[in-house]
């Protein structure tokens, strides 16, 4: 059995909630898989294999899993792949054989998480391979943002780390991330930064969208700026300024056609919001035959 441990994360309540949501618990009439009830005969076993249908990054295996197991207990799972395991089409990726009813029951939830996971992990690591390709900077890092889907954050986050990210603030309480609208109450860049300092916050990123805000962020004690929607030439320039007192990282603007000369300009770190916000789910297919 697959173990699959997440600091903050509850895969039991995970599993538990979801596959509640799908069987309608607590709604009249509710609480059943009337579809394989009525059609599936109770003693009926089935064997299956999970199979990646175009070329993926796999993530969420582990949770697949864990649906199965929850739904029967006894079932046999044998893993063919793992996560962050780059596959070609046609990949089995597990093979699965237990009761049928209780397989059909956890399959959607299953296929559900391993597709949008290996969605992320996939769109992650060809953020990764055009960062880092020959008119990039094999020395940036990709990260990811907080623009998840609420309740699904520690997932999402694993995925883009088995896609080649590293994960940017969990959440608004793990470093301060100083923006517009807070400058804006503040007064100044310089101002919000202090503040923030006076605090004692341990790691202060603020965000910079010309060059003269950078003194005063830097000058305040930011430990990390955010360069916001700057072109390439704009960015190389913002890097010279700060000379490499602290780590820059560029935002705003990135796809596929520009992370690779947002990089080239020397940035350490470049962010991107569509890692988890658009991603589309990966074809991953589920076929179940009776034994």
């Amino acid at each position: 059995m697959t173990t699959f441990t997440l600091p903050g994360f509850d895969l039991e309540k995970f599993v538990r909630e979801t596959l509640a949501e799908d069987l309608g618990e607590g709604l009249p009439g509710g609480g059943r898989d009337v579809t394989s009830e009525s059609v599936i005969p109770a003693d009926a076993r089935f064997s299956g294999v999970m199979d990646s249908r175009d070329a993926i990054v796999v993530a969420g295996l582990p949770l697949a899993e864990a649906f199965f197991r929850h739904c029967d207990p006894e079932c046999t799972i044998e893993t063919l792949a793992h996560d962050g395991d780059k596959v070609g089409p046609g990949t089995d990726l597990m093979r699965i054989e237990g009761r049928a009813r209780a397989l059909l029951t956890a399959e959607r939830s299953a296929l559900n998480i391993v597709q949008h996971l290996s969605g992320i992990a996939t769109l992650t690591n060809a953020y990764v391979t055009a960062m880092r390709g020959p008119e990039g900077n094999p020395a940036c890092t990709l990260l990811d943002t907080r623009k998840t889907i609420p309740g699904l954050r520690f997932l999402e986050k694993y995925a883009t780390r088995q896609g080649g990210a590293q994960n940017h603030r969990m959440g608004l309480w793990d470093a301060a991330m100083i923006k517009d609208n807070h400058v804006a109450v503040a007064g100044s860049v310089g101002e919000a930064v202090k503040r923030a300092r006076d605090a004692g916050v341990e790691k202060i990123i603020c965000e910079v969208d010309r060059f003269d805000q950078i003194e005063p962020a830097l000058e305040a004690g930011a430990h990390h700026l955010l360069l916001d929607n700057m072109d390439p030439a704009t960015l190389a320039e913002a890097v010279r300024l700060v000379a490499g007192r602290v780590p820059t990282e560029a935002s705003g603007g990135v796809n596929l056609q520009t992370i690779a000369a947002k990089a080239a300009s020397g940035v350490d770190y470049i962010s991107v919001g569509r890692l988890t916000q658009s991603a589309p789910a990966a074809d991953i297919g589920l076929d179940f035959q009776p034994l």
